[in-house]
């Protein structure tokens, strides 16, 4: 893959969101590399998910795992299901390392969550760690870090 612009990897992010919102999570979980992880700290700065606790930290498994759960009968907390929407800063684009094919992208967020008549209001940021593969670009790491992310949660049902 020919190293992409600075336009590809702010459209990526942006496409990436509106999978999120439309609920087509097969088509987001191929936009993960192999050995990518969903990371969401649990303070402000926080440097590494092994050592620390996060609010997730997830390998594309779990991922799939968690999709899989979405999706089932017998999941009473989708009856019916949550739905989303990202409103999007424009992604800035933080760094290109085109002789290693790897890209960071910094994206600030509002995100709402909703189900029935209840609706929560996330604020943050999102860095891709984004790698061109083969034929695309692939999201490595995708971290998310919430303006107030050492507040107590309800449950968060989908992905940021």
């Amino acid at each position: 893959m020919s190293a992409p612009t600075k336009q590809q990897l702010i459209d990526f992010v942006i496409a990436e969101a509106r999978m999120l919102d439309e609920l087509r999570f097969d088509d987001w979980l191929g936009l993960f590399t192999d050995d990518a992880y969903y990371w969401m700290p649990l303070a402000h700065g926080q440097t590494d998910p092994k050592l620390h606790a996060s609010l997730m930290y997830e390998d594309k498994m779990l991922l799939n795992v968690r999709i899989e759960r979405l999706r089932g009968a017998r999941t009473f907390s989708q009856q019916p299901k949550s739905r989303c929407h990202h409103l999007l800063q424009t992604p800035e684009v933080e760094s290109c390392d085109e002789a290693a094919g790897v890209y960071t992208t910094r994206t600030a967020f509002h995100y709402l969550e909703t189900r029935m008549d209840e609706q929560t209001l996330y604020a943050g940021w999102a860095t891709h760690t984004l790698v061109g593969q083969a034929d695309a670009l692939r999201i490595r790491l995708k971290r998310v870090d919430l303006v107030n992310c050492d507040a107590a949660f309800g449950n968060i049902q989908l992905f940021m």
